[in-house]
């Protein structure tokens, strides 16, 4: 009997024992993630972005309609278009390439009324023209009737050569715009360049050779 109360006794006292332990061991946590982040990662982060960046730019849907659109604002006002491409330093390019044609065809305009009127003046008889102007031998007139007319075909003709070049020009300056918008869509590597090289070698003849090598690179 008094063994059975011992062996009751030492029960409680293992079993008291065990669940206190139990309850006296730590929970296991989850090891805390470090959120710092060192330089090096941060570089590489920044690099990445920028990679990113350049590749959506480069893989920028092209423009169907900028040509066009470049090409109408030209032909609406000279030098519009290559504003819209952004190559401002070509539009005064095209006023004083057109300005210049322009100023070439009012100036020979001007010339040509000036002799016409002069020779219809002396088909009606009358001596009250700019160009009539009796020499001091008594000759005659400084110009005649036959200079005047050939005066007018020849300033004609440069009148005529003045427009058809600011035509020219303003259907080039249109041209330009179009064809400029086109290139500036096709992507073009900052890596490509060419190197000349001038070599001086001889042959298996003995015949020295001079030339220029060139290397292209992507």
């Amino acid at each position: 009997m008094v063994n059975r109360e011992l062996l009751c006794l030492l029960w409680v006292l293992l079993s008291h024992l065990a669940f206190g332990q139990n309850n006296d061991m730590p929970v296991p946590t989850e090891p805390q993630v470090e959120k710092s982040t060192s330089k090096k990662d941060k570089k590489e982060q920044k690099i990445l972005k920028r990679e990113r960046r350049r590749a959506a730019a480069r893989n920028k849907a092209l423009n169907p309609l900028a040509p066009s659109k470049a090409a109408f604002y030209s032909a609406v006002f000279p030098g519009l278009g290559q504003i819209y491409n952004k190559r401002y330093w070509k539009a005064p390019l095209v006023y004083g390439a057109l300005g210049t044609g322009i100023y070439a065809y009012a100036f020979n305009q001007k010339q040509y009324l000036r002799y016409r009127n002069a020779f219809k003046i002396r088909r009606l008889g009358f001596t009250t023209d700019e160009f009539y102007d009796i020499n001091k031998d008594g000759s005659g007139p400084d110009i005649s009737d036959r200079g005047l007319q050939d005066a007018q075909k020849s300033i004609q003709s440069q009148r005529d050569l003045s427009l058809l070049i600011a035509i020219g020009l303003y259907v080039l300056n249109i041209i330009d715009a179009n064809v400029d918008a086109h290139l500036k869509q096709y992507n073009i590597s900052n890596t490509l360049s060419v190197d000349y090289r001038p070599f001086l070698e001889q042959n298996d003849f003995g015949i020295t050779q001079v030339g220029v090598k060139m290397k292209l690179s992507f």
